[in-house]
């Protein structure tokens, strides 16, 4: 995905896709396959090796339609193990590739070639080259490859608390090595067919996998459902910026957040 052959493979980002979606067509919210695979994975399909930190992540996002009606989603990104073979080899193909071109590009700046590389090089490019092999590269016989996929939850307010305790008990339930008390499929079918909205200003329990989850809506009198923690805004851009934030909301002022 985009032009980034200069990083190492495992730098790179890929192509990802939908896998599957449930239910399959909804006449109010039809599926935008296209914008729900470029939100979950804006960055693209990523791998990893167990040297990196493969701790799962939560993000969410907004589709706007034309006439102003919004749907929220909610994503769980995490790493598992690639199975394929296939895809192992062509990692280490790809690799064998860098290192090639990695090769030359140090022997074209010492003005050497390939068969006097390695006594014509000298000693601080040879040293920096093999740190960054040995930090940064895949072999197929001693490393495990992980590849990046997610989970979502597409739903028609905000409810980010409880589709991200949802997200994560689901994903428990699939890497546990004990199997919850019923198929993951009951799960999934309750909370998309099962659990209704709440009411205006009622609150609403359901039992996700493990424990039980609340999520509240306002009454029509009261603020907008915003269940977004303000904790991780502070923390984002600190205190300073959002007074300044703030003061230009205040005046009307038009504001943009541009971020990676």
């Amino acid at each position: 995905a985009g032009e980034n052959f200069d990083q190492s493979p495992l730098r790179r980002t890929f192509k990802s896709k939908v896998l599957a979606h449930y239910p399959q067509n909804i006449e109010w919210n039809p599926f935008d396959q296209d914008a729900v695979n470029m939100l979950c994975m804006p960055k693209g399909l990523s791998f990893r090796t167990q040297a990196d930190n493969r701790d799962p992540q939560l993000h969410s996002f907004i589709i706007t339609r034309e006439d102003g009606s919004r749907t929220y989603g909610f994503v769980l990104t995490f790493y598992e193990e690639v199975t394929s073979k296939q895809i192992c080899t062509a990692m280490q193909t790809l690799y064998q590739m860098h290192n090639a071109e990695q090769y030359s590009s140090v022997c074209a700046s010492s003005s050497c070639s390939m068969d006097s590389l390695a006594s014509s090089i000298d000693e601080g490019d040879a040293t920096s080259l093999a740190k960054l092999q040995r930090y940064n590269s895949y072999d197929i016989s001693r490393d495990t490859l992980y590849v990046s996929k997610c989970i979502c939850l597409i739903t028609p307010l905000p409810f980010m608390q409880a589709c991200k305790k949802f997200l994560i008990q689901l994903y428990k339930a699939v890497t546990s090595q004990q199997p919850p008390p019923l198929p993951l499929e009951s799960y999934i079918h309750n909370i998309l067919y099962e659990v209704p909205l709440p009411p205006p200003g009622r609150s609403l329990k359901f039992y996700g996998v493990y424990e039980p989850i609340i999520c509240q809506r306002p009454g029509p009198n009261e603020l907008p459902l915003s269940d977004y923690p303000l904790r991780e805004v502070f923390e984002l851009l600190g205190l300073e910026n959002l007074v300044q934030v703030f003061t230009c909301v205040l005046l009307e002022m038009q504001i943009l957040l541009y971020s990676q």
